[in-house]
């Protein structure tokens, strides 16, 4: 009993001391150099810097807008911002000019449809090119980008060849038929489809999900950003297309909105104030669709991989 008291002794002073001893205090680690604070100066200097750009780039549009809107427009006196006697008389004489509702709705449905038509086939080459395994899969993919090559003037002739000998000359069919697919379309696409995890497909086909439905309600919801990007791209460029239209198209009835204003153009004098309402007209729908999809834009440019 005596040499357990003893030991016991000894024992519970030795736990105290190392309870009641505080833990010594770490040390800070020193800060991990960051990058330098602008000063206010440079800050103030880089807004007013992009203020500018931003003031350059939308120069051309407010030019556009306030000549609409100038009393009998006129080029010769140079741009000008202020307008003494503002005046709607252009959009008048454009309206009575013009079957401007029809022309407007001809390149909205052709311009829509053929987006939708771009956006089905290319999210389908597309899933087939980037998850598929075939013979030659990259070989095909290589020709079908080499077509991005070959300008548009170089293909009407045989266009429009083969729009008279399938008898769809002047018609809308006519129209929609070079723009049905999109080389730059699929290849943005499938950047974006090789960019979805393997392992969701995996995890998909191991629950019996076939391709379709792989394709539908996993790919599809998760390139949504590349599809909106392709859209605006599609649309822009369906509305903008002038070629084309000219070549096929001779009946007013399907007439779009670049052809309809490429005759507000006289021989010897040109109404500019009609011709930049008719800009307006032709500014204003993409203004639009890029606004809609402006936050989809830049995800579906950066998860592509296109710079």
């Amino acid at each position: 009993m005596p040499e357990s008291l003893s030991v016991e002794s000894h024992v519970e002073p030795h736990v105290e001391s190392h309870v009641a001893s505080p833990a010594p205090a770490r040390e800070a680690a020193p800060a991990a150099p960051g990058r330098p604070r602008k000063g206010p100066w440079l800050r103030l200097l880089t807004y007013a810097a992009v203020s500018l750009g931003a003031l350059v780039m939308l120069f051309p549009f407010l030019w556009t807008v306030i000549t609409s809107i100038t009393p009998e427009g006129s080029l010769a006196g140079g741009p000008t911002l202020f307008v003494e006697n503002p005046t709607t008389a252009a959009y008048r004489t454009l309206l009575e000019t013009l079957p401007m509702w029809r022309i407007l709705l001809n390149s909205l449905w052709i311009a829509v449809v053929s987006t939708l038509l771009q956006l089905v086939t290319g999210s389908m080459a597309a899933y087939g090119f980037a998850r598929l395994t075939f013979r030659g899969r990259n070989v095909v993919f290589a020709l079908y980008l080499a077509t991005l090559m070959v300008p548009m003037q170089v293909l009407v002739v045989p266009l429009f060849i083969e729009m008279t000998t399938l008898g769809l000359q002047d018609t809308y069919m006519a129209l929609l038929a070079p723009s049905i697919a999109s080389a730059f379309g699929v290849f943005l696409l499938k950047q974006a489809v090789e960019g979805v995890p393997r392992e969701l497909d995996e995890a998909a086909t191991i629950d019996g999900a076939g391709h379709l439905r792989i394709f539908a309600t996993i790919v599809l919801p998760l390139i949504r950003p590349a599809l909106a990007t392709v859209a605006v791209f599609a649309f822009m460029g369906s509305w903008n297309s002038f070629l084309w239209p000219l070549v096929v198209i001779r009946s007013p009835e399907f007439m779009t909105l670049p052809l309809g204003l490429s005759t507000l153009q006289g021989q010897f004098t040109t109404e500019w104030d009609v011709v930049m309402a008719g800009s307006v007209f032709s500014i204003v729908p993409i203004a639009i669709v890029y606004l809609l999809a402006q936050r989809h834009i830049i995800a579906g440019v950066a998860h592509s991989g296109l710079k």
